[in-house]
This record gives C-alpha cells, sequence and structure tokens, in this order.
C-alpha cells in the first residue's frame, strides 16, 4: 500500500461540505481565511481500496436496490475479529443510516414518551438532540474532572435517579473528552444498567481511533460478557475512514428479544441500506483499510503533539489530554474570560470555526472543540493564530 498523503490540502468549499460550506454561516468564520475545526469529519481521502470501490459501482452504472451482501457482514465480522478481539455472528448485525440513526431507532424501541434517558455529560451533542425531538427527557449526569481527565461519578449520579430513567447511553471511546474507558469503568456502567433495570446503548464509533500509548479500547460486549440481555453496540466505517456522508452504521446486538424489537422499529420505519454505502464498508473494512488506520492514528498523534504544546504556551488555556478520536477539548477557564470573550478571540481573532462546549451539555461551558483531523500545516496554522489571539495572556 502507498503511503497515504495527509499532509495533501484538498479544497472542500462550494463541494456541499458542512464543515467548510457552513462554517460562515455557523461562526461568522469566511471559509477563504478561516480554518474549519468544528464538524467531527477528517480533511483526508480514504483508503485507495475505498475509492476503488466506488469506481467500481460507477463503472457499473446501474444502481439498483442491494440485495443481500455477505462481503459487507463478513467484512465487519472481520474488523471486529482482528482489530477488537470481537467475535460477532452475521445475524447480530442490523444496518441504519448513520449511528444518529442508530440511537434514535434505539430511543424509539426501547423507551416511551416522558420516559428519561440518562447520558454522561459533556457528551456528543446529538444524543440530546435526538432524545428531546422523540419526546423524552435528557437525565445529564455530569462526569467528574479528575488529575486533567474525566471519571464517572456514581455517588452523585446514584441520586440523580427519578426511577423514571429506562436507557444510559455510553459514549466509549469518549467525545468530546477523548478518554477511553478502562474495563473496570466498563464494569461499573454495567453494574449501574443492571441494579437500575437500564437499557445500556454503548457507542463506540470511535474504537479504532486510539492515540499511541494511550490505554487499549476494550469493547463492552467483551468487558462484561453478562450484559447481553440489555446492550446495544453501536459501531460504524464511517468516522474511521472518513466516509461519513455514505450515513452508514452498524448496530450490533446479540440478545434475540432486543434484536426484534429494534427490527420491528426500523420496518415500521422503512429502514434499509444505501447501495454506495456497503461497498465502501466491505472495502474500508479490509487489511489495506487496517494498515490505512494505523498510518492515519500515527499521522493524528503527531497532530495532536503540535497542537496539545502550542496551546501549552498560553496561559490559561489547558487541552484535556487526548487517548482516542481526533477531537481536542480544550478547557478556557483558565483565562478569567466570560465564555464571550474567548470564543470572540478564537472565532474572530483567529478565524477558526469550533465547536462551543456548552452544546455538549453541563461542565461544557468552559470549553471548545478543535478537530484535528486536518493537514498539519493548518494545524501549525491554527495554533499560531490562537497564540496570537491571546498574545496578551503571554
Amino acid at each position: 500500500m502507498a503511503q497515504p498523503d495527509f499532509d495533501e490540502i484538498i479544497d472542500r468549499t462550494g463541494t456541499a461540505c458542512s464543515k467548510w460550506d457552513d462554517m460562515q454561516a455557523s461562526y461568522g468564520v469566511s471559509p477563504k481565511d478561516g480554518i474549519a475545526m468544528w464538524v467531527a469529519d477528517m480533511d483526508f481521502r480514504p483508503p485507495a481500496s475505498v475509492q476503488r470501490a466506488v469506481e467500481r459501482m460507477a463503472a457499473h452504472g446501474v444502481y439498483g436496490y442491494p440485495g443481500a451482501n455477505p462481503a459487507y457482514l463478513d467484512a465487519i465480522r472481520w474488523w471486529m475479529a482482528n482489530r477488537h478481539g470481537w467475535a460477532i455472528e452475521p445475524d447480530w448485525i442490523l444496518t441504519v443510516h448513520g449511528l444518529v440513526n442508530g440511537t434514535a431507532i434505539c430511543v424509539d424501541a426501547f423507551t416511551q414518551p416522558g420516559d428519561r434517558v440518562i447520558v454522561m455529560t459533556p457528551v456528543y451533542h446529538a444524543f440530546a438532540r435526538v432524545i428531546r425531538a422523540a419526546g423524552r427527557e435528557v437525565a445529564e449526569f455530569p462526569l467528574a474532572i479528575e488529575d486533567g481527565q474525566y471519571r464517572m461519578d456514581w455517588d452523585g449520579w446514584a441520586r440523580q435517579l427519578t426511577g423514571r430513567e429506562r436507557m444510559l447511553i455510553l459514549c466509549s471511546p469518549h467525545n468530546p473528552g477523548g478518554r477511553v474507558w478502562s474495563p473496570e469503568e466498563l464494569r461499573q456502567v454495567a453494574d449501574f444498567c443492571t441494579a437500575h433495570d437500564l437499557i445500556l446503548v454503548s457507542d463506540e464509533i470511535h474504537h479504532d481511533l486510539v492515540m499511541p500509548g494511550a490505554p487499549r479500547h476494550t469493547v463492552m460486549a467483551k468487558a462484561v460478557p453478562g450484559i447481553a440481555s440489555r446492550l446495544v453496540t453501536l459501531t460504524a466505517a464511517t468516522k474511521s475512514f472518513n466516509i461519513a456522508g455514505a450515513h452508514i452504521g452498524n448496530v450490533i446486538v446479540a440478545d434475540e428479544a432486543l434484536r426484534k424489537r429494534l427490527q420491528g422499529r426500523m420496518m415500521a420505519l422503512g429502514i434499509s441500506p444505501g447501495l454506495f454505502g456497503l461497498g465502501m464498508v466491505a472495502a474500508a473494512y479490509s487489511p489495506e483499510g487496517a494498515a490505512w488506520v494505523d498510518a492515519l492514528v500515527a499521522y493524528l498523534d503527531g497532530n495532536r503533539r503540535i497542537f496539545d504544546a502550542g496551546l501549552a504556551a498560553i496561559p490559561g488555556l489547558r487541552s484535556m489530554p487526548l487517548q482516542a478520536t481526533y477531537l481536542a477539548w480544550v478547557d478556557f477557564s483558565g483565562t478569567g474570560m466570560e465564555r464571550a470573550e474567548f470564543t470572540r478571540r478564537v472565532e474572530q481573532g483567529a478565524r477558526i470555526a469550533a465547536n462551543h462546549g456548552g452544546s455538549f451539555g453541563t461542565g461544557g461551558e468552559d470549553f471548545l472543540r478543535f478537530n484535528l483531523a486536518t493537514p498539519r500545516a493548518r494545524v501549525t496554522e491554527a495554533v499560531a493564530r490562537l497564540q496570537e489571539a491571546f498574545r496578551d495572556l503571554q
């Protein structure tokens, strides 16, 4: 496999790209001179194996309804076994239109209007969005910070229970904090769900993107095999290979009763996969794709080091240690500035579009999230711009 060129600057403007074409409207940052570091996709081409698969489909020229696709299921099973040591059966795999869609279907299938769904905040903002849209209540259980990293606060969370909770959504690895939860922490989550009769939805979309030297990601189904009767695992190739536009994800359910409930809701909603996504995933989950991901993670780690070192030179700014994902979670509370002021400096001074921390729920108010999955020249430029925007602190 040829070495991927992650340094290539690819102009994504004018391609209906949310990350670049929408940042002017969302942040007042022009794509002409701004840096898009908000939407969680990468500015890199996917592996050549994926591109070849798309070109083969285009060359065939007939885009009818897809049918049985054993190559797709076999590729998912191969990937989970070889990359995560997790043996799954083909009939455990349900295919959805991305993991936000998968989360929404779980909420629809396993809870009723008025029920409470637990999320550990700050956490991926789409969880709360789909919970509220379904007429359920978001139960924000804030994470604690110890030694600069997030920790689960079981004593505090137990006091928040009302008896109306029906589901807990776990983000593993954690977005936006970049934590890889330990097997012991996963067992604690499982014990909590068992004790309070909660369906556990484990969103593991970032499981391939673990930094060198960080703790190894453990699949919840492996950490606690006994939780299968209440466990739904969400995975996807979309984050790992930058194919989010394919809108395809895996809902993996070992328990037959849980799986039938989900299948029933999917049938009622008319959920079925798209042709191109199936082919792209089958091509991504391959030895060539594995080598590409290894090269990607090494590159992202280099970006992380540059970004963290640059921010460390700005008094009052601190980037949470990034164990997984490509999303830097930066705490601005040490500057003593109001949120409006540090946000203004980033957007208007540095001309960088970064996610506002408050959108991730309680505990995110003093943070911004920066996407580091972009060519290194842009990360270096972003650091220089941030240092200039906060020069009066140095």
